[in-house]
């Protein structure tokens, strides 16, 4: 219920931006929502034994909304990148022996049904590098900053008269690095690297775009992303990977 509140209250906060942008002191403001197709590859476990995204809990590709925005403010301070991303899969599987998960020891050979939340929010504070991209004339630039996310996760195994579950966040302080190419005025390449590595947690994000403005204020893009989630706390062990096209739509002033 919090991290709803905190993203709505996120969405208000942006469209302001984008709809009052206060006079004199954003340089800048690019927000896009788009659609990413993601493809789960892994395993996970509670307190048990380890099951398989795919072949034991038979989670497939889902197209899942997103949203993000950049905020550039004047050069003494930290430029903002906030971005949300829902990640939540669910099916039915079958083991054909006995297994456990949190609690509760499931029956072989008899359906059950699990679904896996993995929604996570970016709050992200940036540098640009001005002297790269004035040597460049506009060609190249380079940001580097600090993003902070949270995870909201959940994961729910539930079989006839058999249930259990695990729900915590999960915060990740990361590095990050964005590169972008403008070889002319509309068009231009773009990565996104975000990483973390503490404890015996792993996180791991990446993001190549190709972005094509449409007219003055708006614009396209193709891309894809890439997210390597590596957990183990709080009973939970998480090695899994998340990978799949994206398209945007935007607005950039």
């Amino acid at each position: 219920m919090v991290m709803k509140k905190m993203g709505l209250l996120t969405i208000v906060w942006v469209l302001s931006w984008l709809v009052f942008p206060p006079s004199g002191q954003a340089a800048g403001f690019e927000a896009a929502v788009g659609i990413w197709m993601q493809n789960p590859q892994g395993k996970g476990s509670y307190k048990g034994d380890s099951l398989d995204l795919q072949s034991d809990l038979k989670y497939s590709s889902v197209n899942q909304f997103f949203g993000r925005a950049k905020i550039e403010l004047p050069s003494f301070l930290p430029n903002l990148y906030l971005m949300i991303t829902p990640m939540r899969f669910e099916g039915t599987g079958t083991k054909n022996t006995d297994f456990t998960f949190g609690n509760q020891t499931f029956n072989a050979n008899t359906p059950f049904s699990s679904n896996l939340r993995l929604d996570h929010y970016d709050l992200g504070f940036y540098y640009g590098l001005p002297f790269l991209k004035q040597a460049s004339r506009g060609l190249f630039n380079l940001d580097l900053g600090l993003n902070l996310r949270v995870y909201d996760f959940k994961a729910e195994v539930s079989q006839t008269g058999n249930s259990d579950a695990r729900w915590f966040y999960c915060p990740a302080p990361m590095l990050y690095l964005g590169l972008q190419i403008k070889p002319i005025n509309s068009l231009s390449l773009e990565g996104e690297f975000r990483a973390s590595s503490y404890s015996s947690n792993q996180f791991i994000d990446l993001i190549g775009r190709v972005k094509y403005s449409l007219f003055q204020y708006a614009f396209i893009s193709a891309a894809y992303r890439h997210e390597t989630i590596v957990v183990d706390q709080n009973d939970v062990k998480v090695d899994a990977k998340f990978s799949g096209p994206l398209l945007e739509v935007g607005l950039q002033f």
